[in-house]
């Protein structure tokens, strides 16, 4: 059976055909009415706050067809232009914020990188740094609230998505500050001028980007205080946006509005038919004891938290660069967070350690797909794109190691 999805995949069966193909066979195997595969897709009804997905992504979708990524530029750039390499630290918050709210590196890199690419180049950086910045940038925000990744682990892992979008704040600050660093050390004997300090500049972008700065203080600020549920923040960031970038500065077109949507719930339509028929193959696995198994198995190779913890990150760094985030989240999540928990790993820990080394599998050769969306998007050979990111990669690479073994980082806000 093993061989035959594995033969599935390698033709290009979609993933939702091959889980829910190997889901029915173990229900049949054991004897279990097919009708019960039905009961538990259905389950998926039952989850309320999932509907904060197809919400934040269709407002990202919004975003990014509007003005507010280059609004967002000039306000970043007003703010922390004026330092040694400003504008190499602005891509970096930037991208983050913009993939915390798309949930998908790619849209970043198209959208932004497209207005911070030729900025790069024009201000004096090399073609090869400012090509590894924005390729590394596309995903820094997955860690960030309301990242549709961590809603998806919370909905897989059964924990709570408030306590995630706290857990993944001082991880993902790390990430940037470390990044920051590298930036500032690269321009240190730099002889680019230096921009001034434009307190105008200041003031007139902080009042083209007026209507969109409320957004993140209000979502993320309702989400931190405990003041919104998760789906409640998802519907009010959904109706702000319609508001904002059709009603009052109409850059979209009403008409435009039902294309947007639809090619929005193109994603959100991928994520929950993968979800629905994961759930069914996730109870069989769950009743015929494989997590149990794998346990025994790995237990017999592997004693201590230490050894675990340094194989898991290498199996994510491979699974993240052959595998798309969200089908490894409903697919291996459940299978290792009952293993990680006999280790005594705390399963918030655990999401966030995994959303992390997946978001360095965005970057590993050869097959990483931020790599070839960086190689299509700028015209680069895909050999040019690996030599690019490799600073930034093991930049990132060390902060994920800091993220694995540093427990408290992670759970300090909780």
């Amino acid at each position: 059976m093993m061989i035959l999805l594995a033969l599935l995949c390698l033709v290009g069966t979609p993933l939702f055909a091959i889980i829910a193909a190997s889901a029915m066979i173990g229900y049949q195997s054991e004897g279990i009415d097919l009708m019960a595969l039905v009961i538990e897709i259905l389950g998926l009804a039952n989850m309320p706050f999932l509907s904060a997905i197809p919400l934040f992504t269709v407002s990202g979708y919004l975003l990014s067809e509007s003005g507010a990524p280059k609004r967002l530029v000039r306000l970043t750039n007003a703010m922390l232009g004026w330092m040694p390499c400003g504008l190499a630290i602005v891509s970096l918050f930037a991208c983050a914020f913009f993939t915390a709210f798309t949930g998908a590196s790619g849209v970043t890199i198209i959208a932004i990188g497209a207005i911070l690419y030729p900025a790069l180049k024009t201000d004096g950086y090399s073609e090869k740094f400012s090509l590894g910045l924005i390729t590394t940038s596309g995903s820094l925000g997955l860690l960030f609230a309301p990242s549709l990744p961590l809603i998806l682990y919370g909905v897989i892992a059964e924990v709570s998505i408030d306590d995630l979008f706290k857990a993944g704040l001082l991880p993902g600050i790390l990430m940037l500050l470390m990044l920051s660093f590298y930036c500032l050390w690269v321009g240190r004997h730099s002889s680019r001028e230096i921009k001034p300090f434009n307190f105008d500049e200041l003031i007139n972008a902080f009042r083209e980007s007026a209507w969109e700065l409320p957004l993140p203080i209000i979502v993320l600020g309702g989400i931190y205080s405990g003041f919104f549920a998760v789906s409640e923040a998802a519907a009010i960031t959904a109706l702000y946006v319609i508001c904002i970038e059709v009603l009052l500065l109409k850059e979209i077109k009403i008409a435009d509005l039902p294309r947007l949507m639809r090619e929005s719930m193109l994603l959100v339509g991928g994520i929950l038919i993968v979800l629905a028929v994961s759930l069914a193959s996730t109870n069989y696995m769950i009743d015929s004891g494989v997590p149990q198994q794998l346990f025994f198995t790995i237990s017999s190779v592997i004693s201590d938290q230490f050894t675990f913890l340094a194989l898991l990150l290498l199996f994510l760094l491979i699974l993240g660069a052959i595998l798309d985030i969200f089908a490894a989240i409903v697919l291996v999540v459940p299978l290792l967070l009952p293993v990680a928990n006999q280790y005594g790993i705390d399963e918030i820990h655990l999401g966030i350690i995994f959303l992390s080394a997946m978001q360095l599998g965005y970057l590993t050769p050869p097959v990483g797909l931020n790599l070839f969306i960086a190689s299509y998007r700028f015209d680069k050979s895909i050999a040019a794109v690996y030599a690019a990111t490799l600073p930034f990669f093991a930049i990132l690479f060390i902060s994920v190691i800091l993220i694995t073994y540093w427990p408290t980082l992670t759970l300090f806000l909780l």
